[in-house]
């Protein structure tokens, strides 16, 4: 992810020494309302804006750590990996209360029916994260790349035909670490009546 800020940012400031100093503290503030922008942009004396390299090592120092603030003494670190499991399962949560999932608020009368769907809504998330690990990128990634494979149904004179779009060079590799094989090319193909 600072990858990916970095690069928007970089390309954000970079024509922006051809800015009038105006223009430019327009610019750095329009940038500085984004966080992510904010802690990693810096003004030179000169009124430049530049990628703070510095506060960028200081972030990169902190990945993969965890802050857990406790006025007990006593506490043991496993409490703090039981935090950090909290937050992956209100993060599965959150995953399938939004986009991710299409997830709608349902209203079941019986307990069985909320018991299937409570399952159901675990598997959908078990399903998610086995495909994150896999591939080793999010499922938001995942989703949005194959969502542009399409199924595209054909009427001529001769019939019908449902084709496959060609898959890209991503869903190529995300097919093949979730070890699945390729959809087939055509489907439904129906002759005209004669």
């Amino acid at each position: 992810m600072r990858g990916q800020i970095l690069s928007r940012l970089e390309e954000a400031i970079e024509e922006s020494g051809t800015l009038s100093p105006r223009e430019q503290a327009q610019l750095a503030g329009k940038l500085k309302t984004k966080p992510a922008f904010n802690r990693v942009l810096r003004t030179t004396a000169a009124g430049k804006l530049r990628v703070d390299r510095a506060a960028v090592a200081k972030d990169a120092h902190l990945d993969g750590k965890y802050l857990f603030r406790t006025s007990d003494e006593s506490l043991s670190a496993a409490i703090a990996e039981g935090y950090k499991a909290l937050y992956q399962a209100e993060r599965g949560w959150r995953d399938l209360k939004t986009v991710q999932v299409h997830l709608r608020p349902v209203h079941h009368r019986k307990d069985s029916r909320a018991q299937a769907h409570v399952q159901l809504c675990w598997l959908a998330l078990l399903v998610m994260r086995a495909a994150e690990l896999a591939c080793d990128d999010t499922w938001r990634n995942l989703r949005n790349e194959l969502d542009r494979m399409h199924l595209v149904t054909f009427a001529t004179t001769e019939g019908t035909v449902s084709q496959r779009t060609e898959l890209t060079a991503g869903q190529h590799s995300i097919l093949r670490a979730l070890e699945l094989p390729e959809p087939p090319r055509y489907y439904n193909f129906s002759p005209a009546s004669a």
